[in-house]
């Protein structure tokens, strides 16, 4: 995967920590992912299509999952668990648009969020895509951002 392509996701994830949580996300190494299980319990998902194809994940513990949204939904208490899976969803979509913004040059789609929950819950990617794995620290925990994200080859006709 070509690194102009995870960059916008990088900056995005952090810009909406900032802006939208008031959490610092500080970025860690990038690593190539050893298996398909994810490390925390909770993932928001969301596919792209276009001129580039993929899948990008946000993947966080529970406990920061329910930090941001209870930040999200300006509540002290804990939400509901209906509330937190689409807080979820919403966090990973508003990180998929702004990148998506950068991207202009892959005309991209971005599908609607999916929120994946449980322990080792594995997440596919199509067999061309090799995922990057940037993991965060914050103030309420760790996040793992994962990009899966290819150029499509056009098909020459015949």
């Amino acid at each position: 995967m070509r690194a102009e392509y995870i960059n916008p996701f990088i900056s995005s994830l952090v810009r909406i920590f900032q802006q939208m949580l008031s959490c610092e996300a500080k970025r860690g190494a990038p690593f190539i992912p050893a298996a398909n299980q994810r490390r925390h319990a909770i993932s928001g998902t969301i596919g792209l299509s276009g001129m580039a194809v993929g899948t990008v994940v946000v993947n966080l513990p529970r406990s920061v999952a329910l930090k941001a949204a209870k930040t999200m939904l300006m509540t002290d208490t804990d939400p509901a668990e209906a509330d937190l899976i689409d807080a979820i969803g919403e966090l990973t979509n508003m990180i998929a648009g702004a990148a998506k913004a950068q991207l202009e040059e892959c005309e991209l789609a971005v599908s609607l969020p999916n929120v994946i929950t449980g322990e080792n819950h594995a997440i596919h990617f199509p067999s061309n895509v090799a995922p990057i794995c940037v993991p965060f620290e914050t103030p309420w925990g760790p996040v793992v951002l994962e990009v899966g994200l290819t150029a499509v080859t056009a098909a020459v006709g015949g």
